[in-house]
């Protein structure tokens, strides 16, 4: 089933001939490109979107990640954070920041010649709330891995059966996705939870998030990791670092990370 799979996903860009991704340097946008340039070769061409939502070292893993399949990689500017339809955070705060994204990419397609613009959006998205999948679509973006049937689990079978490194990398939504909905949306927040989450990277940890909340951080680890955190983490140390980072308050959610959560207050209506 897999390797069918596989073979209908490079039948689908032989027939588009030529295409343009939306490409975040995510598990499941790197493997579209993949495929993508393994099909198409130097008719492929991967962009990625630039600007305070996305930490610095997801770009270096972008453009690490894009030398090493070999296609042609591209870096553009977005401007969400001057959309105040975007900045006050609405429930569908991802509407206007995926409208912003192919507002800006769709031109630069059709400047370049591509008829295509596809993104990594997979067949598990489209059960979530995913509002700015229907930004996508009405600007005419394609979702090869939805289309086809792809989850999330068999896009990294597939890109670990290709020898792909980073098949097993984390999520890593953008940064706006921390800030519980209605609360204001800015650069120098965003810039605290970025440092922040840096900071427990590199102690080792994975599978995170730093939900920001006012002046709180409210961090949440995979179950398993909650307990070794505790007991061997200097937390003077981190509190007094995120103090530095601008939070007041640090805490730990015990229930522990679980994507989407804060998705969870919302009409169960509207999650449909």
């Amino acid at each position: 089933m897999i390797n069918r799979k596989l073979e209908q996903l490079k039948t689908l860009f032989a027939e588009m001939e030529q295409a343009l991704i939306a490409y975040s340097g995510g598990v499941d946008s790197t493997l579209v490109a993949k495929i993508a340039y393994d099909v198409l070769g130097d008719r492929a061409l991967a962009v990625t979107a630039i600007s305070p939502s996305l930490l610095p070292e997801e770009l270096e893993d972008a453009r690490i990640q894009a030398a090493q399949i070999g296609i042609a990689h591209k870096v553009v500017q977005t401007n969400e954070m001057d959309n105040p339809n975007y900045t006050s955070n609405p429930v569908n705060r991802c509407y206007f920041c995926k409208s912003e994204l192919h507002d800006t990419l769709k031109p630069l397609a059709v400047q370049f010649g591509y008829p295509y613009v596809v993104d990594g959006v997979n067949a598990d998205d489209l059960k979530d709330y995913r509002p700015g999948i229907q930004a996508a679509k009405e600007r005419g973006a394609r979702s090869p891995l939805a289309e086809l049937g792809i989850t999330k689990a068999e896009v990294r079978q597939l890109s670990q059966q290709l020898d792909l490194p980073w098949w097993d990398k984390p999520a890593q939504p953008c940064l706006s996705s921390r800030f519980p909905y209605g609360e204001e949306i800015t650069v120098a927040k965003l810039q605290r939870v970025g440092r922040a989450e840096i900071y427990l990277r590199k102690l080792g940890l994975k599978n995170l998030r730093v939900r920001s909340e006012g002046d709180t951080a409210r961090i949440e680890l995979s179950p398993e990791q909650i307990k070794e955190f505790v007991l061997t983490t200097d937390l003077a140390t981190l509190v007094s670092a995120f103090q530095e980072f601008g939070f007041i308050y640090v805490t730990l959610d015990l229930e522990g990370y679980r994507s989407g959560k804060l998705n969870q207050v919302l009409p169960q209506i509207v999650k449909v």
